[in-house]
């Protein structure tokens, strides 16, 4: 759905750079593809806009407004692209920010939340309408446990909760 004669606002070596990556996340926006990638980038520390193309005369968007933003989060390449109202993000997809910390989950729980919607367990919307999971590493390993008991009292327990809480998981594990 790219437009012809796109003119790009980076420079020759951010086009050119080498994609490590096989496959990128590619993110519909009606018109504020920018305004998310920055906010994604605020959010996660390592993070940068690696390159934005605007529309030329061909294209949907007014002319010289951003057609796509390449941006990478955490070595992760993501594509925005401001490509009209037809299309909205459902919970069918989702992104998963892995935590080792309550003070990580806290932090990400917070930013990402901001202005969207607090789900169930561990999912939130953004203000964007793009569902996340923010997960504690600890919950995939506890309702992968090999003892059926551990695993159903932590899925259980997960299952009350809006914000995963670390310590409550590991208590309900236990019994």
């Amino acid at each position: 759905m790219a437009a012809t004669n796109p003119q790009t606002s980076a420079s020759q070596d951010a086009q050119t750079e080498p994609r490590n990556q096989k496959i990128t996340t590619f993110l519909w926006f009606n018109d504020n593809a920018e305004e998310a990638a920055n906010f994604y980038c605020s959010v996660f520390k390592n993070a940068k806009i690696l390159n934005t193309t605007h529309y030329g005369d061909a294209g949907p968007g007014p002319k010289g407004s951003v057609m796509t933003v390449d941006f990478e989060l955490d070595g992760q390449r993501f594509t925005g692209l401001n490509g009209g109202p037809q299309y909205k993000f459902t919970e069918a997809i989702s992104l998963l920010v892995h935590c080792k910390t309550q003070e990580e989950i806290d932090y990400y729980w917070e930013k990402l939340s901001e202005g969207g919607a607090q789900v169930a367990c561990g999912w939130l919307k953004d203000k964007f309408g793009l569902s996340w999971q923010i997960t504690p590493d600890i919950l995939l390993e506890l309702i992968g446990d090999p003892d059926e008991q551990k695993q159903q009292r932590a899925f259980k327990a997960m299952m009350t909760m809006t914000k995963i809480d670390i310590k409550q998981l590991e208590d309900a594990a236990r019994g």
